[in-house]
């Protein structure tokens, strides 16, 4: 039989011995490169739990310190670990608004921070807008204009409101619906709501 003949199957596949070896000894490469950079990451980044480990956190300008698990939210520490009950639990999966804190300034859902992610950071809870038993203005305010019902959104929604207001001292309408559009009133109260933020920037502006 010719040599061309005997060659003619290996043309065919597409794929000759020589390819074959050279895919065979890349398939064998990455898999080693990528195993030696995990290695190197794994070696950079700190191994926490499954146990419990030390957490530490400023929350409303003291220190805090507990035993928890690297899969406890900031939201359970607050409230099964220092008594911190304000931020409410409602959706627990950061959609609602309801467990707002502040994280260095921002709001954030606590259901959907890491407590063991917080640290080193200034949290604050709506625990700490009120100056002992006088409300804060944004809370006579909420009272005032009739902003809450069962109240389960109320804590995040002060929260939120108090930072907004922060920022955007004299707010329009369109602003106040876009800048707390991250929180939800099941009761349907945006109305008073609102009349909270815009009121608080009518003082402002008067």
């Amino acid at each position: 039989m010719p040599d061309d003949e005997r060659r003619k199957p290996e043309r065919e596949s597409g794929v000759t011995r020589r390819d074959f070896m050279k895919i065979s000894a890349v398939g064998v490469a990455v898999p080693a490169v990528l195993g030696s950079v995990t290695d190197a990451v794994a070696d950079e980044v700190p191994i926490q739990g499954p146990g419990k480990v030390p957490v530490k956190l400023l929350v409303n300008g003291k220190k805090q310190s507990a035993q928890l698990e690297p899969r406890v939210t900031l939201l359970d520490a607050l409230r099964e670990n220092f008594d911190l009950t304000g931020a409410k639990r409602v959706c627990d999966r950061g959609a609602c608004g309801a467990c707002t804190v502040l994280l260095d300034g921002k709001p954030v859902y606590s259901c959907a921070v890491l407590a063991i992610d917080a640290q080193g950071r200034k949290i604050t809870t709506i625990e700490a807008l009120a100056e002992g038993d006088t409300l804060s203005p944004v809370m006579q305010a909420f009272v005032a204009h009739d902003a809450q019902q069962c109240g389960f959104c109320t804590p995040g929604f002060i929260v939120a409101t108090t930072s907004f207001l922060q920022k955007n001292p004299s707010p329009t309408p369109d602003q106040i619906r876009h800048g707390l559009s991250g929180n939800f009133c099941r009761c349907g109260t945006y109305d008073g709501i609102r009349a909270v933020a815009l009121a608080h920037g009518r003082g402002k502006q008067s």
